[in-house]
């Protein structure tokens, strides 16, 4: 499998190819038990300074659903013309990353491959790392040529009203990013509290390396292992709140060797939020 996932050093060298567009998504998210808003995005820092020739990318409204209240993925014809207009064609080698230990930049990696782009990658460790190695910075927005972006719907990739019949059957493993006092429902960002019945609790944080990067693929597998998770499931389903951290999650197992992985994409937010749900409380 070629790695989902491009270094600091080798973005340096490649900076300047006329195929590579860099996408940066910068912002924070506050714990639940703040008060609200908790959502914030930083295009301010983005204006101040970035890795040279990046565009940036609002992943609170630029890449969602304006009408959706758990941030559903955009429409093609809303992301196509997005993509188009940053340079984005069928021949682009896209680089994403962000300051968030890379979970603003995966979800806009699911949402690329939902609509049919495979040619995209994360940069490893983001932003911080990228400063901390003194790598150059600019305050510069690149000139950008539009292209011609066509959305092929990759429906393998996005769960929503099947989840209820998989975990009946018994044949749908359901892995649950939050953080363990989302899971036990003593936080929630939805009018319920608690988390889908047969969720494995994979918090997202358990998945980041010191240093902001990815964890390795060894200790990966090992974490997943301790809890529970079968990497060669027919079919596993990856949730959070509003499919962010979740896109983060299905990167983490595919890294692990983990296939046929899909994102719930209305997450909890839809979840919990339906009275007419199941919900199960406690670790």
């Amino acid at each position: 499998m070629k790695s989902p996932l491009v270094t600091t050093a080798w973005l340096e060298r490649h900076l300047n190819e006329r195929d590579i567009r860099i996408v940066e998504l910068r912002g924070k998210v506050l714990p639940p038990t703040e008060p609200p808003p908790h959502y914030f995005t930083d295009r301010a820092g983005y204006e101040e300074a970035h890795i040279p020739n990046a565009v940036f990318v609002d992943w609170q409204v630029d890449i969602v659903d304006p009408g959706s209240p758990s941030g559903d993925v955009a429409a093609p014809e809303r992301f196509a013309a997005l993509m188009g207009a940053l340079g984005i064609g069928k021949d682009t080698r896209v680089v994403i990353y962000d300051n968030a230990a890379s979970m603003f930049a995966c979800r806009l990696r699911w949402a690329l491959r939902y609509y049919g782009h495979e040619n995209v990658f994360i940069l490893d460790g983001g932003w911080d790392k990228w400063l901390a190695e003194g790598r150059p910075v600019s305050a510069d927005r690149p000139q950008v040529e539009s292209r011609k972006f066509v959305p092929r719907v990759n429906a393998r990739l996005k769960a929503a009203e099947e989840i209820m019949t998989g975990i009946e059957a018994g044949n749908m493993q359901v892995i649950d990013v939050r953080s363990p006092a989302e899971y036990a429902g003593a936080a929630s960002r939805a009018r319920h509290g608690g988390h889908i019945p047969t969720a494995i609790s994979i918090p997202r944080k358990t998945m980041v390396a010191d240093d902001q990067t990815v964890e390795t693929a060894h200790n990966l597998r090992k974490r997943f292992a301790a809890n529970g998770v079968a990497l060669d499931a027919s079919d596993t389903v990856i949730y959070c709140n509003s499919g962010v951290s979740a896109s983060f999650g299905m990167l983490a197992l595919e890294l692990a060797g983990a296939r046929n992985l899909r994102l719930y994409d209305g997450s909890w937010k839809e979840w919990g939020n339906d009275g007419a749900t199941p919900k199960e409380t406690g670790a």
